[in-house]
């Protein structure tokens, strides 16, 4: 039997949960420079780490493709504070 973590399925959804991080960050203008050395890199760790983990996938990419975006990152993502610090430092 095969460990799920290590599998393809958890793999996929770490690819597709790291795309859509990507994603709401380009579109917040945040560097991915800046994000990276937030805390010395733990910041942006973490970061990833609540995305995966994030069970709102769902409504993340709809808010992306949504002509009324919030003008900030979406009040029900775990990662709004850290983004908002990272689109400061971007500015």
């Amino acid at each position: 039997m095969s460990d799920f973590c290590l599998g393809r399925p958890m793999l996929d959804r770490v690819l597709r949960q790291a795309e859509l991080m990507d994603r709401v960050m380009e579109q917040l203008g945040i560097d991915p420079v800046v994000a990276a050395r937030v805390d010395r890199g733990l910041g942006f760790y973490e970061a990833r780490s609540r995305c995966i983990a994030c069970s709102r996938e769902r409504e993340c990419r709809e808010g992306l493709q949504s002509p009324a975006r919030e003008a900030g990152p979406a009040s029900f993502c775990p990662n709004a504070a850290f983004l908002r610090t990272c689109a400061r430092k971007s500015n």
